[in-house]
């Protein structure tokens, strides 16, 4: 990180290039760069030393992000949008698509990551809440987790309304479909289980700090890992029918508010994938996260205090050495548990924790090397960093507009039958052009996905240009 102190009155000025990080060297001028200025407290018989100026310039780095953070939960997010917003469902490529039971595709690597990238970002956040104290941190965590939750439970019910045998009727907590069957608002969700993680993640990681919250998803994965054993059915406790998690949500949610997506005979099959039992295991998601970022934090704090440019240098390399060799375990360990215990997104199964950690783990060490210690950056890293500073917003952004834009019917054409075929505002272009593009239709549904991402990073781009960040 590049910084200039500067003697206020009883306080010293830290000037911050905020882009570069905790990795880069301090010994050059801010000229050209974004800056910001930190003024931190100091007792006036304190010397402005190079002890007391590099304790200020740690107490700094502690409470910033690193921009790979950014852009790695950026590229999440993106990816996240990519795979949820086809032309057609029934024209896509198997990348693109979650893997049908066992087994793991790159769309299986975008809940992981985030709630990865979530554990990350606490790294910089915790070290103020213990400050805070107990009253600080509950309240935070708390109101966080329960507007993150009930954001998820809105984009749920939205648009509150449904086309139904030619009529627009409300949808209320319940109703009858067209089919005579009850329905009603599916009350988990991703956005839900993000909520529910990242609250039971921050309690472990507070009260039971670094070393105890390792030690507390540990177990989860090892509780969750008997809990399938014990409960499921002993045939074959991993498949949709069998898995122990099922009888929990029909027990405390109800059928009707549970996702019915999956399919077993061809019927829909009462199934949420993100259930309460499998949450457990994405608890440990986060925390790993955590200990990861906050290794980052603490080994690039202390490679600041490091005056020498050779050992600075060895410090750093260190420090990535280490995640990548943690990564590395964290795989091996994954695939040797799948030998018994499947990788399985839909049941979030322990040993898929360890490998999606593995790799995001793997991922962000490569991003670091890159962006804060080579400084390979340019459009790419741009172009993802705006996605990552309203990532919350964007996802329910591209929920919340489909899904809205959908009650809006537009007539186009008759089916076989002579009934009159309706589009809407958001289907419109892949109807009227993408879906006549020549060859494999599967080009004309992937371009559309891309159509939505430019779309959402031109709104995330000037959300950031006019310094708009929503923050939860």
């Amino acid at each position: 990180m590049m910084a200039f102190f500067l003697r206020r009155g009883a306080n010293i000025v830290v000037a911050v290039n905020r882009e570069r990080g905790c990795f880069a060297s301090n010994r050059q001028g801010l000229k050209g760069h974004r800056a910001k200025a930190v003024l931190i407290p100091m007792k006036e018989e304190h010397r402005l030393n190079s002890s007391t100026l590099h304790l200020a310039l740690n107490q700094f780095c502690l409470s910033q992000r690193y921009y790979s953070l950014d852009v790695f939960r950026g590229a999440t997010v993106c990816l996240m949008i990519l795979v949820n917003n086809p032309g057609s469902w029934s024209h896509i490529y198997s990348p693109l698509a979650h893997a049908p039971w066992h087994g793991l595709t790159p769309t299986d690597l975008v809940f992981p990551f985030f709630l990865f990238a979530v554990g990350n970002a606490m790294a910089f956040v915790m070290p103020r809440l213990q400050q805070g104290g107990d009253g600080l941190f509950w309240r935070k965590v708390l109101k966080r987790s329960v507007l993150i939750f009930a954001i998820g439970l809105f984009l749920n019910w939205w648009p509150f309304a449904r086309w139904q045998d030619g009529e627009l009727m409300a949808n209320g907590w319940t109703w009858t479909n067209a089919e005579g069957k009850l329905v009603g608002v599916r009350i988990l969700g991703v956005l839900q289980r993000i909520a529910i993680c990242y609250l039971l993640a921050s309690i472990a990681i507070y009260y039971l700090k670094a070393k105890g919250a390792f030690l507390a998803g540990a177990i989860l994965l090892l509780l969750y890992w008997a809990l399938c054993i014990a409960f499921g059915n002993p045939v074959d406790p991993y498949s949709i029918t069998g898995w122990a998690g099922n009888p929990v949500d029909l027990e405390m949610l109800h059928e009707t508010h549970i996702y019915k997506g999956e399919k077993v005979d061809g019927l829909p099959y009462a199934f949420d994938p993100e259930g309460l039992l499998s949450t457990l295991p994405a608890v440990t998601q986060v925390i790993f996260g955590y200990l990861v970022g906050d290794y980052i934090v603490k080994r690039g704090a202390y490679a600041n205090t490091v005056s020498d440019a050779a050992v600075k240098g060895f410090e750093i390399y260190q420090t990535l050495t280490a995640l990548f060799i943690a990564a590395m375990a964290l795989l091996l360990g994954g695939y040797a548990w799948s030998l018994s215990f499947p990788v399985n997104k839909k049941i979030w199964t322990s040993s898929y924790v360890l490998v999606t950690t593995g790799m995001a783990t793997a991922v962000l060490a490569t991003l670091v090397y890159f962006i804060e210690v080579k400084k390979v950056r340019g459009w790419w890293t741009r172009f993802f960093d705006v996605f990552g500073k309203n990532a919350l917003f964007v996802f329910a952004l591209s929920a919340f507009l489909p899904k809205g834009l959908r009650l809006i019917r537009i007539p186009n054409g008759v089916d076989a039958k002579g009934t009159t075929v309706y589009t809407n505002p958001w289907n419109f272009m892949y109807d009227k052009v993408y879906k006549f593009m020549p060859g494999d239709p599967k080009i004309g549904s992937l371009l559309f996905a891309l159509t939505v991402i430019l779309f959402m990073w031109a709104v995330c781009w000037w959300m950031n240009k006019k310094k708009i960040y929503v923050k939860v």
